[in-house]
């Protein structure tokens, strides 16, 4: 029996008591399926989720589910309601039933996603009437002092300029607000179903912001001060605590890239490992995390968005942090039963990179999201090759699961130091391709998936995925107009 055999499908218990059937998770997607200004999940989210339901996944996350209406991403999000009655909470009671539906296989467990984007809400589907700032700690626009898009010609400061405005710095007030909409985004997830949530607290977003320098340079209680950088990030999960049962799973999703030096994953400084220790120890001892994703990039490095050589030309790039976290949390002396669960993220694309993460102590669950939008059925895939009385040879288990559309959505020799672009690209293809899954099984739940299409190009994708609009709607017509007039002055010719 093989390594793999012994862990990807062993169950793991969290410190809050709930098994984990396997160690697969259906990472979070970007999944722009919601009504313009936001909204609550809708058939396609449902026709989307049931597929992966099928398949045996251990747990299951959200995309991002915005706690703010005004601070949304690119305008499709799924949305908290402002009141948790019975009609609010319906919709969410369907998503839960839907992810839970598995018949006569693994149950996974169903997480939401809490989010809220700060600064990095766009402008005109932010969710905001037009040149109405978003909130965030401080008043820094993104992309205002990064040194990779500083100095790099008009078509980069017009994108950053287009999109994103000079935030309003937040007050006290506005913070204790924004605390109340997680606690009541948890509040729906636990009243509609769900197992747990994820506060994310990486990519850029509010959170994220409040725990990093180059956009917090507040001098209060909420500074990023040792004393104080996690002060928002606890006062969250505490409050969240509080109001659910011991047995409600909460997790944090954390920001790798932050901790990062001179940009690359490869080059981690030995300030920058000394400050996500010291992060990950601090959240460790609250004793009421359940697990702690590590993930990384945001929209002025938007790593996380990128596939393939853009990803430094390694698989699992998070695997250094991973590594390290994991050796410094599991110490002789620590309670095990109070030790969140470390869930690796980025890039495990094949099944030597999800054994080698197991037992390399790399993680304790393993996360997929690209890999779930090519191959929703992945976890029985691999069940039915470890069933194999023949094992899989060495080049088999480095072959990765399915192949990504990196080649053909490479982004144009034209706009070589936009990075948001190409992997803004990149995104579209993936969303395009779960509506597609949606579409499917809204159609005939039996039917298998739809093929991926490989050879859609940049132009079709990025069109495809924004002209997918409620004609009805006239801010719909309004918004395509913008983002029309916005590829055709930066020139994006894919």
């Amino acid at each position: 029996m093989s390594t793999m055999d012994c862990n990807v499908f062993n169950p793991v218990e969290l410190p809050c008591g709930r098994t984990v059937e396997n160690r697969l998770v259906k990472a979070a997607m970007y999944e722009h399926m919601s009504n313009f200004s936001g909204g609550p999940p809708n058939e396609f989210h449902y026709g989307l989720y049931s597929e992966w339901a099928k398949h045996g996944w251990g747990m299951i996350l959200t995309g991002n589910v915005q706690v703010s209406p005004q601070h949304l991403t690119l305008g499709r999000d799924i949305v908290v309601p402002p009141t948790l009655n019975a009609e609010d909470i319906r919709p969410f009671e369907k998503l839960a039933e839907v992810i839970h539906g598995a018949v006569g296989g693994t149950r996974s467990l169903a997480i939401m996603q809490l989010s809220h984007a700060g600064r990095q809400s766009v402008n005109f589907i932010g969710g905001r009437p037009p040149f109405v700032a978003p909130l965030a700690p401080s008043s820094l626009r993104v992309g205002a002092d990064h040194t990779e898009n500083r100095g790099r010609g008009a078509i980069s400061d017009l994108m950053f300029h287009a999109l994103f405005q000079v935030p309003t710095e937040m007050t006290t007030q506005d913070i204790l607000h924004v605390q109340s909409s997680f606690v009541r985004g948890a509040l729906l997830a636990y009243k509609s179903g769900f197992d747990g949530v994820q506060v994310h607290a990486a990519h850029g977003y509010l959170l994220a912001q409040f725990m990093n320098p180059k956009s917090n340079i507040r001098n209060d209680e909420y500074s990023v001060a040792p004393e104080n950088v996690t002060r928002m990030l606890y006062e969250i999960v505490e409050a969240i605590r509080k109001v659910v049962p011991t047995t409600f799973i909460i997790g944090i999703k954390i920001n790798s890239a932050d901790y990062v030096a001179s940009g690359s994953a490869e080059e981690v400084s030995q300030e920058g490992e000394r400050r996500i220790l010291d992060h990950i120890r601090t959240i460790a001892s609250w004793s009421i995390i359940d697990f702690i994703e590590i993930s990384g990039g945001d929209y002025e490095k938007p790593d996380f968005m990128a596939c393939g050589s853009q990803k430094l030309g390694r698989q699992a790039f998070f695997a250094q942090f991973s590594r390290t976290v994991m050796k410094n949390l599991y110490q002789p002396h620590a309670p095990l039963s109070s030790i969140p669960l470390i869930l690796l993220t980025g890039g495990l694309r094949s099944h030597s990179h999800l054994q080698a993460a197991l037992v390399s102590n790399h993680a304790d669950l393993l996360g997929i999201g690209r890999g779930a939008v090519l191959c929703p059925d992945l976890p029985r895939i691999l069940r039915l090759q470890l069933q194999n009385s023949k094992p899989p040879s060495i080049s088999d288990d480095d072959r990765p699961f399915v192949h990504e559309p990196e080649a053909v959505l490479r982004a144009s020799k034209w706009v070589p130091s936009v990075k948001l672009i190409g992997a803004g690209v990149m995104t579209a293809w993936y969303t395009n391709r779960m509506r597609d899954i949606a579409i499917s099984q809204i159609k005939n739940p039996r039917a298998e998936p739809p093929l991926a299409d490989y050879n859609r190009g940049g132009v079709i994708t990025m069109f495809k995925m924004w002209a997918w609009l409620d004609f009805r709607n006239m801010a719909s017509i309004w918004v395509l107009g913008i983002f029309t007039v916005l590829i055709v002055t930066v020139g994006v010719f894919y």
